[in-house]
């Protein structure tokens, strides 16, 4: 019989272990929110360089505030469809409460940004068609973190919905359109949002499981068959945003044009990894995990830069001035 004295050795080596992997963990999701603060703030001026769009106020602060949520949304979202996905087993603590309180947060600052922008007091601003709908994200993020606390987290989807709705109408502003835009948009968002937050939750399930090889594989080959339909929807809105808004003829010559260059081409690579993941999953190799760490890296990378393009100028001022031209 194995004395406790012979086992001691080994937990105090799994827990070490356990540090480094917490600490390695911790600085690359340090350096993970350092990337995409930078991203945020640099990518509109560098991508409106030369072609003659005025600036936008506050556009660097907008967008960290919008990633928040955009972010809230997919981890929100992701874990009530991820209760699914990793059926029976162990499972990692909900980051649910923490991300509704952070969407929260975003929607509210947003609401302080638009009255410094637009110089008025925040009881002016929250009278004005952007500070209620900001208002209603806010309170939907509540709402949906005290379902969270009062442990219903199925009814969270609720305010979820509704936050995603008051993201679409005020995401669309422009007069050409804008009853397509909001549809697309609520097509657009919870399938990007469904995408994202899923992949996060299925690898959280993964590394806990990481000793049952293929109940592991398992959660990974529920999430790929879920992930499928919201591929789909997003190629399809995506096209028809782009068909919508864009103009042919700036696609270079605006900054929209060319940060959605820069997404399509994060989106591809995004696929490339779901298809090197999916190839090493059918054949029930653990290490599939990996392109799928990968990709969701890519993934945060696509919700920042989605965050820009909702800030930059609309590419419809740029075509209209080469046209009087």
């Amino acid at each position: 019989m194995t004395s406790p004295g012979a086992l001691a050795p080994g937990r105090a080596a799994r827990r070490r272990a356990a540090r480094r992997t917490a600490r390695r963990t911790a600085a690359l999701v340090l350096a993970g929110l350092l990337g995409a603060l930078a991203v945020a703030l640099l990518a509109g001026p560098l991508a409106a360089r030369g072609t003659g769009e005025l600036r936008v106020p506050a556009a660097g602060t907008t967008t960290v505030l919008r990633t928040v949520v955009f972010a809230a949304l997919a981890v929100h979202i992701g874990e009530l469809a991820g209760r699914r996905v990793a059926g029976d087993g162990p499972r990692p603590r909900d980051w649910s409460l923490y991300a509704a309180l952070a969407g929260a947060a975003g929607a509210a600052g947003q609401i302080v940004v638009h009255a410094s922008v637009s110089d008025i007091d925040l009881a002016t601003a929250y009278g004005t068609r952007d500070g209620r709908l900001l208002l209603l994200m806010a309170n939907g993020f509540l709402a949906a973190a005290a379902c969270v606390r009062l442990r219903r987290p199925r009814l969270a989807a609720l305010p979820l919905l509704l936050i995603v709705g008051a993201e679409a109408v005020r995401a669309h502003p422009e007069q050409y359109t804008p009853l397509i835009g909001t549809l697309l948009t609520l097509l657009h968002l919870p399938a990007a949002a469904l995408w994202t937050g899923g992949l996060l939750h299925a690898l959280r399930v993964m590394g806990l499981r990481r000793g049952d090889r293929a109940g592991a594989l398992a959660v990974l080959r529920r999430y790929a068959r879920t992930a499928l339909w919201p591929l789909a929807v997003l190629a399809l809105t995506g096209t028809a945003s782009t068909l919508r808004k864009l103009p042919p003829d700036v696609v270079l010559g605006s900054a929209y044009g060319r940060l959605l260059l820069v997404k399509t081409a994060l989106v591809g690579v995004v696929c490339a990894l779901a298809l090197a993941a999916r190839h090493r999953m059918r054949r029930g190799r653990l290490d599939a995990q990996l392109p799928a760490r990968v990709e969701l890296g890519f993934l945060v990378a696509v919700t920042v830069v989605s965050a820009v393009l909702t800030v930059v100028p609309d590419p419809h001022w740029v075509s209209t001035r080469l046209g009087i031209r």
